[in-house]
């Protein structure tokens, strides 16, 4: 299987896998029009749509597509039932497409339906977990969300992090707010300007590098502790609500 993405309205975006016969599968499109464009240009077959929440930036593309591409399954947890899903999954479900199983995750908190799909080492983890941040809590339930953040924590370090949105520059920033001499953070705030400035993919995001950048994943450790006055026994799910709170506060972004 091979992985690629769009970048669609701003900072979305729009992953495709697809196989050496040119079968592919389309997560979260938030847009049609560049998508269908991309799928005529590489003579790809489109077999399935998966969704991971309902979020119109995720799946205002998914009727024009279908009207394009009939024969295309959509799949998608309870909450996107009326995005044009045909087959409602749930977490702890497997699917089969292009010859390969992929596992769907519950992963809660940003919407309280929201999924994420495994097929190794990939995972279309949504808006849960972004490069060196995560999402809003939209319906208020930060624990949801703080055990869903530990549970992808748990996936192998090789697993390649899919996300729905490219914010990794302001994520980074607002780290170094609390870190200002982490010099993992630091660096990888130096290759991502250099990426961006010389307009390269800066994808893949890989786990085992978000444990050592990503302060959501490190809410645990004493110098993030430090840094924001708690004392070292702070409990590691306060830490996060904290961080998550402040976040929003410091960035307008609908993340």
């Amino acid at each position: 299987m091979i992985l690629t993405n769009i970048i669609a309205l701003k900072d979305n975006y729009i992953w495709i896998l697809y196989d050496k016969n040119n079968s592919c599968i389309i997560v979260d499109p938030g847009v049609s029009n560049i998508v269908i464009k991309e799928i005529i240009k590489k003579k790809w077959n489109p077999k399935a749509i998966l969704l991971t929440h309902n979020h119109i930036d995720h799946t205002g593309g998914v009727e024009n597509i279908l009207k394009k591409y009939p024969k295309i399954i959509v799949f998608g947890p309870e909450e996107t039932k009326n995005s044009h899903v045909h087959q409602i999954i749930k977490g702890g479900d497997k699917i089969r497409l292009l010859e390969n199983n992929i596992d769907i995750i519950f992963t809660p908190g940003h919407t309280l339906g929201h999924v994420a799909y495994y097929l190794k080492p990939y995972l279309f983890c949504g808006d849960t977990l972004f490069s060196a941040g995560c999402g809003k809590v939209f319906e208020n339930n930060y624990a949801k969300m703080y055990n869903s953040i530990q549970l992808i924590k748990l996936f192998p370090n090789n697993t390649v992090l899919c996300c729905s949105h490219e914010y990794t520059l302001s994520n980074l920033i607002f780290s170094m707010h609390f870190l200002p001499k982490d010099k993992n953070i630091k660096d990888y705030y130096k290759k991502i300007h250099k990426k961006i400035f010389l307009k390269k993919n800066i994808f893949p995001f890989l786990l085992n590098k978000e444990k050592k950048i990503n302060i959501f994943l490190r809410t645990n450790e004493f110098f993030l502790k430090k840094s924001m006055g708690f004392k070292k026994y702070k409990d590691s799910f306060e830490v996060f609500c904290y961080l998550r709170k402040i976040k929003d506060i410091f960035g307008a972004k609908r993340d």
